[in-house]
């Protein structure tokens, strides 16, 4: 799975809060400034090329539909973030917003319970 750039990330964002639809709808739910319906509509065809949606036709038109789940994409892309900037440690990460006054004692003690929790699951 490759990483987007970030105009294809931005219709990914859309195409995945719809679960799927028209580029017309796509289009609706990307922020101002919007691009042009052409260029929308050449960004989710190089995404169906990429693996990332399927399309089907619907007279002269297509719907597309998400074949790589959100979820799975964005771990993926952290996984390779963390790797890349941080020595695979998620530790360094979190050591780096804190440095940064980016993440709050608050925000910290949350991300704590939730490891917790989850090693309980």
């Amino acid at each position: 799975m490759e990483k987007l750039t970030q105009q294809e990330e931005e219709a990914m964002q859309a195409i995945w809060s719809l679960d799927g639809g028209f580029i017309k709808e796509f289009l609706e739910r990307l922020d101002e400034p919007k691009p042009p319906y052409t260029t929308l509509a050449s960004t989710v065809k190089n995404l169906e090329k990429k693996g990332f949606l399927q399309s089907e036709k619907f007279g002269n038109t297509y719907r597309y539909t998400p074949i790589i789940k959100e979820e799975d994409y964005k771990k993926r892309f952290m996984k390779g973030f963390v790797g890349d900037y941080f020595k695979n440690s998620y530790k360094e990460l979190v050591a780096f917003f804190a440095k940064e006054k980016q993440i709050s004692a608050e925000e910290l003690k949350e991300i704590i319970d939730m490891i917790e929790n989850k090693k309980t699951d």
